[in-house]
């Protein structure tokens, strides 16, 4: 009887994954950046009608902000999504157009943001913990004040599988999710993302987003510049809405 000898299998140094995941990973690489390309021309046409917002963004006066229930927590900036959801809160009830309110289900807009990491490939951890803040928003001067709250979020997305920003709801009551937290590699989120729903739906991350802002830096804290292009946004819709018949 002939025994074969079972080949030992490799393991990259860096990542401690198997030389077949780690090119299996690399060609997913490849593919965003071929993907992000060919999407460049569909950017360009879609600026032309930039200043065409649905009418329930023009029409709400409230608005929750919560972390994209896919992203991880930086290993090396542990804060980086909860700085960046505080900081858009703060520049939003500076705005004075939207208030602010921590439950999705009696808000009018859900704006979904997450930090870029800077690099297409990043390890963090998972943690469904991350929108379970309790608590209310006040302002008082020029501070910005978080009081008790009670009850869970409601249910934000049954779709694991959909994509950044429109995942399964991580925090309590708000989907499903994979348990506690536990590593993992998040590919093509170098950028910082600001993303509008509407509110007051079912599964709202599951719908079309309304208006989208990906840039680096896009969060930036005091300046937050996805908040000054929304109102730039917003401006425009209503100049352009103005001068409809």
């Amino acid at each position: 009887m002939l025994w074969l000898a079972r080949r030992p299998q490799a393991y990259d140094l860096a990542t401690g994954l198997q030389m077949g995941e780690v090119a299996s990973m690399y060609r997913r690489i490849v593919f965003l950046l071929i993907a992000s390309v060919w999407l460049v021309p569909c950017g360009v046409a879609r600026d032309k009608n930039k200043n065409r917002l649905p009418p329930y963004v023009l029409s709400a006066h409230t608005v929750a902000v919560i972390i994209d229930p896919s992203a991880g927590i930086s290993i090396d900036d542990p804060q980086a999504n909860r700085v960046a959801q505080k900081d858009v809160e703060t520049a939003l009830i500076n705005w004075g157009r939207l208030q602010p309110v921590l439950s999705t289900g009696t808000a009018d807009l859900i704006i979904v943001v997450r930090k870029g990491s800077g690099r297409l490939v990043s390890q963090t951890i998972s943690d469904p913990r991350q929108n379970g803040r309790p608590g209310s928003i006040d302002q008082t001067g020029n501070t910005t004040s978080i009081g008790a709250q009670h009850g869970q979020q409601p249910g934000l997305s049954g779709d694991a599988s959909s994509g950044p920003g429109m995942g399964p709801g991580a925090g309590p009551g708000m989907g499903g999710g994979m348990g506690g937290p536990h590593p993992q590699t998040e590919i093509g989120e170098a950028d910082d993302s600001f993303v509008v729903y509407e509110g007051g739906t079912e599964n709202p991350l599951d719908h079309s987003p309304a208006w989208r802002y990906v840039a680096r830096d896009g969060l930036l804290p005091h300046t937050v510049p996805a908040v000054a292009e929304f109102r730039k946004a917003i401006a425009e819709a209503e100049k352009a809405a103005a001068k409809t018949p």
